[in-house]
């Protein structure tokens, strides 16, 4: 990618607030930058908008809903579906996007863009599909209908680590309702959002149905957006301990809420696995993305049988991987998103290691520019040890061991989380068990990539509450309601 191509994107990248259909400076002017976490770098100064601007999308997004809310269904179908078009004839301007402003290597950045473009496909063909049913009731004196109505006006906010699947996988399945919808995207990571919504203005997305205020204050900002009474629906990805004041704060106008939060996913390997299938599962659950995501493999819980071999097999990997801009030919791995995972890195490797884990590759920060943390393998992990207790957040991976099928459960699911989890066994009958054993709202079984558009992704415990994704994705942005016709 050459340094022409990349400033001309960036200059392409509207700077304002997007708020009724149209890019405007924020209350007082100010602004933030963008940087470059491969660099360090400054790519594009933008308005940071204040709780007055947040509560002016309110306004747009309140005006706009109940035309939207009776638009057709066909037509808010057709809207998404130029909208999945237009990513398609963009999707080198966006994984270039993202790579510039998160780190990612390109060909994840590639893969992101066709995973985000998938919800506005999937949610095209959903919009057209919001059934209720007719009928006599038992006792014979009405008849029932029961229909489906759009929530109303969302507030949306998406975390730094997939800039644009977290965007597609909120707005589409509330546009396809009919909802309208305010978006703060992350402050480290807001253009790509910013970019897909003037794709959606240029599908022909009315005025005010999306609104973008991004901003470098999320708390201030987002405080009065959810105690306006004209809100109704909030949905945010994150951590749980983000996500625990949202509730809270959502629970005083009983909003509808749907909370993605923080993962400790288990990657159980047992003796009978197919140990080719297992490690290159592992790479994939632990690798992608830099080892930032919410579904990353965080505890490697290994067969004693096997555990050194696994361990032998994943550090030739991983000592093979290319740390480096993500732009750059080959690179696997690009830099963390700033100094202070980084930092959270090396104090889990280091706690780790105090306790008696051995490390078989990588462990340290690479000195110079950017926020770069070398791909790193632990084996021996300690019950105890802070790693297996946090999410990790970078490309750490760490093994423990067991014994049999009861103990790798109970470390499984030793942990208040309950997102996603990793099993391999050849074992059908074994696999079954897990599934029905392990506390987490979604599996691997002998994969190490589960997310899908057409799947419901979301997590049990303190992982959150509801589901994006699949045929139960856009009922989160419904209201039931129940109608008695007289017999007579």
């Amino acid at each position: 990618m050459s340094t022409q191509t990349e400033q001309a994107l960036l200059d392409s990248i509207p700077t304002g607030l997007y708020i009724g259909g149209e890019w405007i400076d924020g209350e007082n002017g100010a602004t933030f930058d963008v940087q470059d976490p491969s660099t360090g770098k400054v790519i594009r100064t933008i308005a940071d908008a204040t709780p007055a601007d947040g509560l002016r999308a309110l306004d747009a997004a309140a005006a706009a809903q109940d035309a939207w809310a009776a638009t057709p269904p066909r037509t808010r179908s057709d809207i998404l579906r130029r909208a999945f078009d237009l990513v398609q004839a963009h999707k080198e301007d966006l994984a270039l996007l993202m790579t510039l402003e998160m780190g990612k290597p390109i060909a994840e950045a590639r893969g992101e863009v066709v995973y985000g473009g998938e919800f506005l496909r999937w949610f095209s063909e959903e919009a057209v599909r919001i059934s209720g049913r007719y009928g006599l009731n038992p006792e014979g004196t009405g008849r029932m209908v029961v229909s489906q109505r759009p929530v109303g006006p969302s507030f949306f906010i998406t975390p730094w680590n997939f800039p644009f699947a977290m965007a597609t996988r909120k707005i589409a399945p509330a546009l396809a309702a009919g909802c309208t919808v305010v978006i703060k995207p992350p402050a480290l990571t807001p253009l790509t959002t910013m970019f897909f919504a003037s794709l959606l203005e240029e599908a022909g997305l009315p005025a005010g149905v999306v609104n973008v205020v991004q901003t470098s204050r999320s708390g201030a900002l987002s405080g009065p957006i959810i105690a306006d009474p004209r809100l109704r629906k909030l949905s945010f990805t994150g951590s749980t301990e983000v996500g625990r004041r949202l509730i809270a704060q959502a629970a005083e106008g009983v909003l509808r809420v749907s909370m993605e939060l923080g993962g400790n996913a288990p990657f159980v390997v047992f003796e009978d696995a197919d140990l080719d299938k297992a490690v290159d599962g592992a790479m994939a659950a632990k690798f992608r993305n830099i080892g930032q995501a919410c579904t990353a493999a965080n505890r490697f819980i290994v067969h004693q049988d096997v555990a050194e071999e696994f361990a032998r097999r994943v550090s030739d990997r991983v000592t093979a991987m290319k740390v480096g801009r993500g732009t750059e030919e080959g690179v696997s791995i690009g830099p963390l998103i700033d100094s202070d995972a980084v930092a959270k890195a090396g104090e889990l490797v280091g706690d780790a290691v105090d306790r008696g884990a051995r490390l078989l590759a990588g462990g340290k920060a690479l000195e110079g520019t950017g926020t770069f943390y070398e791909p790193t393998v632990l084996t021996d992990v300690v019950a105890g040890s802070a790693i297996l207790r946090e999410e990790i957040f970078g490309p750490v991976l760490a093994i423990a061991t067991f014994s049999d099928e009861a103990e790798a459960v109970r470390m499984a699911n030793d942990t208040e989380y309950g997102l996603v989890s990793y099993v391999f066994t050849e074992d059908l009958a074994r696999g079954h068990r897990m599934i029905d054993a392990l506390e987490t709202g979604m599996m691997g079984l002998n994969v190490g990539v589960v997310s899908n558009a057409a799947a419901p992704f979301g997590g049990v415990k303190q992982s959150g509450v509801g589901r994006e994704g699949g045929f139960e994705g856009i009922h989160e942005f419904l209201s039931t309601k129940y109608t008695l016709i007289p017999a007579d």
